[in-house]
């Protein structure tokens, strides 16, 4: 007995100056690092609760809340430094940023995003005396934190934990029920349980007993809810073909080239015969009013005989008494009258400059980058017998803007030119959140990119068809529209931010009563 006490006692001593020691900030950020391999296009959707569980063990030892947040904030370094490294790309390469301080910027925004780790893990040590209450806090602290990313200063919810489990995990069942931040609370509260069940489980041996029923339940629960069929079929399936023209990103603003790109994307349309043709974001890079009206006559003419659709992506010019007001737009021309969606969620410093920032147009060599916003609410568009939830680039990022156009449309469509961040895991990213989308809503979601991934994804969030990248192709497929609401079309954020809200407050006023 003494020996098995002074082996647990020189564990315990080499815990704690390890804790003290250096190191243990480099583990935290190798944690960090890590954690990018539990998102697309790597798909290790259970190494995440491995992470995360080194994470929230380390913030377990540490002596003070602000210790641990500097866990989180560490961890939250590694985790954005590696998988938002391709900012560099889009910020040097194509938008002319000088190296050093393309890497300044993105190291900036690196730390300032983890910021939002850092205070999950101060509230997890502030309000986590047991171990329950540990775990129940670091669950509804970092979710809040994720959602609150996702707004303030427009918002930047890439790396969101929960779109790990997207789409193979159990837990992605929870997707249509409460979005993906309930699957950041889900995942977050098992890698939290599976910290400290070592120590609590030493000092409460029939804990076990307990908890583990509690994480099978959880992860039987969610599988269960992710075969639920949240939306019924509507009508036949359609036909569409998703263009994919593979324009350098260099090259796709030169004056030049601008011919060449519209002849593309002209003889990818005219040999698909689908009902519902899709071109990527921008795909005719010029205004509006400078397509050859011959051009959209011939298109209009190939769609309408199989009263079918197409739409395209066109800056649109909007004259308003001596203001000239430029949209990034997406047209449609066919059987169906013309429409137009405007899109209203802008990229800063790509799209639009913030105020106190117009210096930085002098640094930037990014071209459209003075669009103006589209209405916050607009309707579905109706083509090729579907109506149709549009979004452009990453406004499919957000999904509370998503479900604005639902449950009245019944398909989802996404455009982007993610040719902007190179051969970089970022389109794979872009397409882990577009399932993300599609499951949440019990929707089918088509995605026509420039250079890839275009495809298309099945309402339960399953890549169903691609096209490879940086290849010029045309992606042909059926999509199924889809008619209903699942929990979260109809209710959006609202309950789980309620319930971290709700969560956090008790847990709060329980640790005030204890003192």
């Amino acid at each position: 007995m003494n020996e098995a006490a002074e082996a647990i006692a020189h564990a315990e001593t080499a815990v704690d100056r390890f804790i003290d020691h250096p190191l243990s900030l480099v583990l935290a950020a190798a944690l960090g690092a890590a954690t990018v391999l539990g998102f697309s296009p790597f798909d290790l959707f259970p190494l995440p609760f491995i992470t995360l569980a080194g994470l929230f063990w380390l913030c377990r030892q540490a002596a003070t809340p602000w210790r641990a947040a500097r866990y989180g904030f560490i961890f939250g370094l590694g985790l954005f430094c590696t998988g938002v490294a391709w900012l560099y790309i889009s910020l040097h390469d194509f938008g002319g940023m000088p190296a050093p301080v393309a890497v300044v910027a993105v190291a900036g925004l690196s730390a300032y995003m983890a910021l939002y780790p850092a205070a999950a893990a101060w509230l997890a040590a502030r309000l986590g005396g047991t171990p329950w209450r540990f775990a129940l806090a670091a669950a509804a602290g970092w979710a809040l934190s994720d959602w609150l990313r996702s707004w303030i200063f427009t918002g930047f919810p890439w790396l969101t934990i929960g779109y790990s489990q997207v789409p193979w995990s159990p837990l992605a069942g929870l997707a249509p029920l409460g979005g993906v931040y309930a699957l950041s609370f889900a995942t977050v509260l098992i890698a939290a349980l599976l910290a400290v069940l070592p120590a609590w489980k030493k000092s409460q041996p029939q804990v076990s007993y307990v908890v583990v029923p509690v994480l099978v339940l959880m992860v039987l629960a969610s599988w269960g809810l992710k075969r639920m069929a949240w939306t019924a079929p509507v009508h036949e399936p359609v036909s569409v073909s998703l263009l994919q023209g593979n324009i350098p990103q260099e090259l796709k603003f030169v004056p030049g080239r601008i011919t060449q790109q519209l002849e593309t994307y002209y003889s990818l349309a005219l040999a698909s015969q689908s009902r519902l043709i899709v071109m990527p974001e921008t795909s005719f890079p010029i205004p509006a009013d400078d397509v050859p009206p011959e051009l959209l006559a011939s298109l209009r003419e190939h769609v309408a005989v199989k009263q079918g659709d197409l739409l395209y992506g066109v800056a649109e010019g909007i004259k308003r008494g001596d203001t000239l007001d430029y949209y990034n737009s997406m047209m449609s021309i066919g059987a169906s009258p013309t429409q137009t969606y405007r899109k209203s969620h802008l990229v800063p410093f790509g799209e639009f400059v913030p105020p106190l920032f117009g210096w930085i147009l002098h640094v930037l060599a990014i071209p459209m980058s003075d669009f103006s916003r589209g209405a916050r609410v607009q309707e579905p568009l109706n083509v090729a017998g579907e109506k149709v939830a549009m979004s452009i680039c990453y406004e499919d990022v957000f999904g509370e803007e998503v479900i604005r156009q639902l449950p009245e449309a019944t398909l989802l469509v996404n455009v982007s030119n993610d040719a902007w961040f190179g051969e970089s895991v970022a389109p794979w990213q872009h397409t882990q959140i577009a399932q993300t989308r599609a499951l949440e809503t019990g929707r089918y979601m088509l995605r026509a990119t420039n250079t890839g991934v275009t495809s298309i994804i099945n309402h339960r969030g399953e890549l169903i068809a691609s096209l490879p990248q940086l290849k010029t192709d045309v992606l042909h497929g059926m999509a199924q529209g889809r008619t209903g609401a699942t929990p979260y079309v109809q209710y959006g954020n609202g309950p789980i931010v309620a319930l971290c809200l709700g969560l956090l407050a008790v847990l709060w006023l329980a640790r005030n009563r204890r003192q």
